[in-house]
């Protein structure tokens, strides 16, 4: 009877409470239940323990990952330290001695730089080796960029033979190259022959025995040999540029000249970059080729830096001021691949 009553009474107050338009007040049980509720259901607790327990796990798996790559660059780096970064350092502080290459060193400080910047033979090395530029990187990168457009423009037969000739002579060895050359120029090769029969007989010369001439006979080689590599870099460049920008070029009625300088090089900039690059690291270490071909005559016209670092060891004994001028040529070739790099990014 008494929980019957009080039932009936619970019963009534919640019915006059929804009358007057308040909700009704939870019961005792009802509020209890609102109270646990919340930590049986909205913050049930997650199980990390399994996480936890992986973790050691993949630590191990990255530690042996990272050993496995570092099994495959180490002998790389073992190569390179001791091939390129010991004897490069080496060179760097015998450039300090006046040393013959056989007796007794002896310090002689920054003479050796001195004579670098002011003797007139190796002031002239460097310039020549600076004016190769033109031909190694100028004339290619530009002609390289016409030949790709042509490519890149006319997709027809045959543009897989001319893209093989025109990368051929990247395949053949520089000394190979300087063979070929020295005949093409020879006094009865080809070149003069072909001159000769187009009547052109008073155009004839020693090309590499001449001393106008030499230097641009050595240079246009240079240019024939990276010509194919650059092309190569900047019709692989073309080809990723989105077709969908050269129609929107055609829509503002832009033609092929506003479209190759508006659309084609801004795209190209990566690839002119590393054309750039590489040339310019040939030019300034050029050795193959001209010594073969002039062995840095006639007199000093196409002696570059390379052919007398060579001369100064083994003919002349002057180890330290070879090394000298081979650490200088290192900072040179540095210095100007870091502000092509440079202005690479900055217009990117």
């Amino acid at each position: 009877m008494v929980r019957a009553d009080l039932r009936n009474r619970s019963a009534s107050a919640n019915a006059g409470a929804s009358i007057n338009g308040a909700p009704a007040p939870a019961s005792a049980g009802a509020v209890e239940a609102d109270r646990v509720a919340p930590s049986a259901v909205g913050t049930s607790k997650v199980d990390t323990s399994k996480p936890e327990r992986h973790r050691p796990a993949l630590r191990r798996s990255h530690r042996r990952q990272a050993r496995t790559a570092l099994l495959y660059i180490l002998p790389a780096f073992v190569f390179y330290g001791l091939f390129v970064a010991a004897p490069w350092l080496h060179s760097i502080w015998i450039s300090f001695y006046d040393w013959d290459g056989i007796g007794p060193s002896t310090w002689v400080g920054l003479e050796n730089y001195v004579a670098v910047l002011t003797e007139p033979l190796l002031q002239r090395a460097l310039l020549n080796g600076l004016g190769f530029i033109v031909f190694y990187t100028v004339l290619p990168v530009g002609l390289g960029l016409v030949i790709a457009a042509v490519i890149a423009a006319r997709q027809r037969r045959g543009a897989g033979i001319l893209r093989t000739i025109l990368f051929l002579p990247q395949i053949l060895p520089l000394v190979a190259v300087g063979v070929i050359w020295r005949y093409l120029y020879g006094t009865d090769g080809p070149i003069n022959q072909v001159l000769t029969g187009a009547g052109l007989g008073d155009l004839t010369r020693a090309w590499l025995g001449d001393f106008e001439w030499a230097y641009f006979a050595v240079g246009f080689v240079g240019t024939w040999v990276t010509t194919g590599l650059c092309t190569m870099l900047l019709l692989a460049g073309m080809q990723k540029i989105d077709p969908s920008l050269y129609e929107a070029a055609r829509i503002d009625r832009a033609g092929a000249v506003r479209q190759f300088f508006h659309v084609t090089l801004p795209g190209l900039r990566p690839e002119i970059v590393i054309a750039v690059t590489v040339t310019i690291i040939s030019a300034l270490a050029s050795f193959d080729v001209v010594y073969v071909t002039t062995g840095g005559g006639p007199g000093r016209t196409t002696t570059v830096p390379g052919v007398l670092i060579y001369q100064l060891v083994f003919t002349s004994n002057r180890v330290g001021v070879a090394c000298a001028l081979a650490t200088v040529l290192s900072a040179l070739i540095l210095a100007i691949v870091a502000v092509v790099g440079r202005l690479g990014k900055e217009r990117s």
